[in-house]
């Protein structure tokens, strides 16, 4: 045996003794140096720590190769560890030490404690005292300086007790059976996000998950989106080549910041990332808010990171080291003056700890450092102040399916959630938030766990797999309930209407509390809200409400909050569900959620102080459409148990409702998120009598610019099939659709008149879903938009083969649609034969001098057919396209569309090449002034600062 093995099987237990108090270092270093597989480290992790690394050595020890490989790796994370340990590296592990004999074994006395360094990480983290020894310890090295020693002594600290706090992931509940999440621990289950940079435009009246969804639908479709992996927010900018000092990252709630911000810090304090900052600094606003009197930031750091106190003054004199990361900026109550005139300030003035934290990010005090700052959308943080601005766009598919096999320890019950996932349009763009993942994963163990298949268990649900949105969140809830419950109870098979009832006072309670602060968009609760409702700090510990309700992780904070927003909002909409009685109390409410019509009279409790302006009307849609669904839920009789009397007249429910969905879509004029969301709501309550009496009202259709989900288009097609009727015009141009969203809506699209799918991000695959409608005998469509989609010659001429027989086709416009001249092959063969079109539209297309005779050819065979493939052969369409610019100009969302399709380059293009052959004429005049307008557009939208 060589030496290095021969040593550390000498050392074998001391090792043990010293490093199983905290193995993570250790491991993760042996795992980045590949002298441990992923998948071996993995498993350690879920080891008790002295087995782990009593494993961890024995795989060591295997080869001399991997043996010297741990004695570097060891003199690597040594800080991590007691002054024993270092000490035994400082006389093995040099260069020189295991090429000689194997020395003698340092001893010490059986059951001896571990060295002073290591006691001192056992607190909390607020706890933190370095004692003298350690420090006497520490100056005794004679290759660092006293000032050197004792601040790697503090930073030592300072790793050790950010690890220990960051390197679990709390869950909010953990299932009991087999089917439950399989780890907590960070490196096990943290997924990386989808994170890339932000725009900044906001709408602050809209429902937060349904701005993401729309950001989410913009941004997938560009092939050049850049992703940002968390631990790159502070690599260099592109353009200037430095690193950004001030980074603002924005997500929804439940979108997975504090996750990532938690990684961050699990990073950095491993030694694996940021390795060019001496210390990080994270700060938790939840935590600012209790500060009440001025404070200076060395004393508000030296409060927070007590075992740092003395060496902040060191570490501040070189402020380009330092991070801070500032969490949750939209937990703050306190009102920040981004306009305040900087003050000369330094880290020794005391200010108002909003002033404080004004200064840090805006750069007034401690320019030099790095900060990054996470919020919700809806919170102000002027982007000026920033270098780099991202967004959280949660998860992309690969994600969820990496997600879902970690939370299952069965990786067969992974496998078949994941494909239930994928399958349902639902839960497919729900899983897309970290959140909404869990929660699907919860209410789904219950169905596909290996033990409940066995024994039949499921079936005490009594209750399908979810496949809506509400009946996600109801299994969620019922699986919450349930095992709390049953706990200590063999009798899994217990009726749902006796569970319920055990927590009928509960959910009753909490779901007023959901419901009246919805209203109010109040989300943060202290002990006297909760008081006000009979709601208690005990009962949350003690209860199913653990799995609800949310209290701050900081043990002085009394604030709690229901752990994701839509969990509130499903809860209130419960509690609408079960206190509503009569088909006039819904119907009133609808009135009041949906258009702000506040009841005239009603007893029921949810519409007595109904206060709430017509600004957050939008906020209530997620909830109206949870309400929907519990409604189906109470009528389905699958409430029992939480409500004590049936509605009145229940059976005639659904037509009533039927009647006032038909008055929505006749009468009103409603704005295109009103219109979505009532098809939501009748998803949601999948009630056929109700839906089959609204559809017909239905004529047209407007989403124009909504950038709409494959949900939204669920929705669409689930009410529209129930007509039958034509639908005079489905607008769903820029709405970025996708293959996917109008793959979808196929089974309706031959029903449409004029059909607009312009900039959707469509390919050759929806030129053959689209040529399959116009061959269908039942096709209805005169007019189609495909314009700005990139169909390429080989989509188009799938069109022209389906044109040779279609005849309801009028008009079809196929601007910038990316046909060449090869997309032109078959075009006079199958267009002689049409005896319906009347206009073809094809400017912006480069087809050569080859497709120019072809079109020449087929207007002399098809004389009636009107063909516009040259800008300048049309002021109409110059006008048109005018507009189009100015409207380009005007909204960025639709700009980025544009950008996917190249268009305004094609339409330039176009222009540069038909100017060559019309100089005068009114038309050459338009179309000189519409080339100026993309010139002038195209040069803002690479210079940020220009045309503002």
């Amino acid at each position: 045996m060589t030496s290095a093995q021969q040593l550390l099987r000498s050392q074998r237990d001391l090792l043990l003794n010293w490093t199983s108090d905290h193995p993570a270092p250790l491991l993760r270093w042996l795992r980045d140096d590949q002298v441990l597989s992923s998948a071996h480290y993995l498993s350690l992790l879920e080891k008790l720590p002295s087995n782990a690394v009593a494993q961890a050595l024995e795989t060591v020890c295997g080869t001399e190769e991997s043996s010297q490989k741990f004695l570097q790796v060891l003199k690597e994370v040594q800080d991590y560890y007691c002054r024993d340990l270092q000490v035994w590296v400082e006389r093995h592990c040099r260069n020189d030490a295991v090429s000689k004999p194997a020395p003698t074994a340092v001893t010490v006395e059986e059951k001896k404690p571990k060295g002073p360094l290591a006691k001192l990480f056992k607190g909390k983290s607020k706890g933190f005292t370095l004692t003298a020894e350690v420090k006497a310890k520490e100056e005794l090295r004679p290759t660092r300086s006293v000032k050197l020693s004792n601040l790697r002594v503090h930073i030592s600290a300072h790793k050790t007790t950010l690890l220990k706090r960051t390197e679990q992931l709390k869950c909010y509940s953990e299932g009991e059976g087999v089917a439950s999440n399989s780890a907590s621990h960070i490196e096990i289950r943290y997924t990386d996000l989808f994170v890339t940079e932000d725009d900044d435009l906001v709408d602050g009246s809209r429902h937060e998950y349904f701005d993401l969804a729309s950001r989410r639908a913009r941004i997938y479709v560009h092939q050049a989106c850049q992703r940002i992996r968390p631990c790159h927010l502070l690599s260099p900018n592109g353009t200037s080549g430095r690193p950004p000092k001030r980074v603002k990252v924005k997500g929804i709630a439940g979108i997975g910041k504090s996750v990532a911000v938690q990684r961050l810090v699990y990073e950095w304090a491993i030694g694996k990332n940021m390795r060019e900052f001496t210390c990080v600094f994270d700060l938790r606003f939840r935590e600012l808010n209790l500060i009440e009197a001025p404070l200076s930031l060395l004393e508000l750091l030296g409060e927070r990171f007590r075992y740092l106190k003395e060496a902040l003054p060191d570490l501040f004199t070189s402020p380009s080291s330092l991070l801070f990361i500032l969490d949750g900026l939209d937990e703050f109550k306190l009102p920040l003056d981004w306009n305040a005139p900087d003050k000369n300030i330094d880290v020794g003035s005391r200010l108002p700890v909003s002033e404080l934290m004004v200064a840090l990010i805006k750069g007034s005090l401690l320019p030099e450092a790095s900060v990054i700052v996470t919020t919700r959308p809806s919170t102000e943080a002027p982007k000026r102040f920033f270098q780099r601005c991202c967004v959280v766009l949660g998860f992309e598919e690969n994600q969820v399916k990496e997600y879902t096999t970690k939370f299952y320890k069965d990786s067969k019950v992974a496998e078949k959630v994941y494909d239930y996932i994928l399958n349902n349009d639902n839960l497919f763009v729900l899983s897309f938030i970290p959140l909404y993942c869990y929660i699907i994963c919860t209410a789904m163990a219950e169905f596909f766990s290996a033990e409940n298949q066995d024994v039949g268990d499921s079936k005490s649900l009594e209750l399908n797999p979810p496949r809506t949105v509400s009946e996600v969140y109801f299994c969620y809830l019922f699986t919450a309930v349930k095992h709390h419950a049953l706990r200590g109870s063999a009798e899994r098979s217990t009726p749902r209407s006796e569970v319920l009832s055990l927590a009928r006072q509960h959910l009753t309670n909490l779901g007023k509390l959901a419901y009246e602060s919805l209203l109010q968009k109040k989300i943060m609760f202290n002990r006297a809200d909760l008081e006000n409702y009979s709601v208690t700090p005990a009962d949350i510990q003690s209860t199913f409400l653990c799995h609800i309700l949310q209290p701050l992780k900081e043990e002085t904070v009394e604030m709690f909050s229901f752990f994701h927003l839509t969990v509130q909002e499903h809860l209130a909409a419960l509690y609408c569900a079960i206190n509503l009685f009569s088909q006039e109390d819904i119907i009133q409410a609808l009135d009041f959620w949906c258009f702000g019509q506040h009841p005239p009279s009603s007893t029921a409790a949810p519409l007595q102080n109904t206060d709430i302006s017509m600004d957050k009307l939008e906020s209530l849609q997620m909830f109206t459409r949870f309400f929907m669904g519990m409604l189906r839920a109470r009528l389905g009789g699958q409430l029992d148990g939480l409500v004590l009397s049936p509605v009145e007249q229940g059976d005639a429910v659904p037509a009533r409702l039927g009647l006032w969905f038909q008055d929505q879509f006749k009468g009103r004029k409603l704005e295109n998120h009103a219109a979505l969301n009532l098809l939501h709501c009748l998803m949601e309550f999948h009630m056929k009598e109700t839906t089959g009496m609204a559809a017909p009202e239905i004529k047209k259709l407007n989403l124009f610019k909504m950038k709409l989900t494959v949900v939204d288009c669920a929705a669409m097609h689930y009410v529209l099939q129930f007509s039958p009727h034509k639908l005079q015009e489905l607008n769903l141009g820029y709405s970025n659709i996708g293959n996917r969203g109008l793959n979808r809506l196929g089974p309706i699209l031959h029903r449409c008149e004029s059909l607009y799918l312009r900039y959707n991000c469509l390919d050759k695959q929806a030129a053959i879903l689209e040529s399959a409608v116009l061959k269908s005998n039942e096709c209805q469509v005169k007019k189609l938009f495909m314009c700005g989609n990139n169909l390429g010659p080989e989509g188009v001429m799938e069109l022209w083969n389906a044109l040779e027989y279609n005849t309801t086709v009028e008009e079809l416009y196929l601007d910038i649609t990316g046909i060449t001249e090869r997309g032109t092959e078959n075009i006079v063969n199958c267009l002689s034969k049409n005896t319906s079109l009347k206009t073809l539209t094809i400017v912006g297309n480069d087809i050569g001098q080859e497709g120019k005779k072809r079109l020449s050819e087929l207007e002399q065979r098809r004389p009636g057919l009107r063909i516009i493939a040259n800008f300048v052969d049309d002021l109409g369409l110059l006008q048109a396209y005018l507009d189009w610019v100015e409207e380009i100009r005007a909204d960025r969302d639709q700009m980025d569309s544009v950008k996917n399709a190249d268009a305004l380059q094609s339409v330039l293009k176009g222009l540069q090449v038909a100017g060559k052959q019309v100089e005068r004429g009114e038309n050459a005049e338009k179309a000189k002034e519409l080339q100026t307008e993309i010139v002038n557009l195209l040069k803002s939208s690479t210079d940020p600062t220009a045309g503002r």
